[in-house]
């Protein structure tokens, strides 16, 4: 399984950042531990687009990777 890790160029507080239904999803989905291809082909999207939904999440809770990602979702307990 590859890392997904993302440079992030803007920071948001963690604490007052919000997910989407559909983002929250895609790191339920990812949590599971499949991989990009096959997170794909559940949300019926090609792997480009989860790794910039990746992206998109992590730039959006101020995070650098999937896993810090995900670590955050369930400690908010949204996975």
């Amino acid at each position: 399984m590859s890392t997904l890790s993302y440079p992030t160029g803007r920071r948001t507080q963690p604490d007052t950042a919000f997910l989407l239904r559909d983002e929250v999803r895609l790191l339920s989905l990812l949590a599971t531990g499949l991989p990009v291809e096959a997170v794909a082909r559940r949300l019926h999207v090609c792997p480009r687009t989860v790794r910039r939904r990746c992206r998109g999440v992590c730039d959006k809770i101020g995070v650098g990777s999937v896993i810090e990602a995900v670590a955050w979702a369930a400690r908010r307990r949204l996975i």
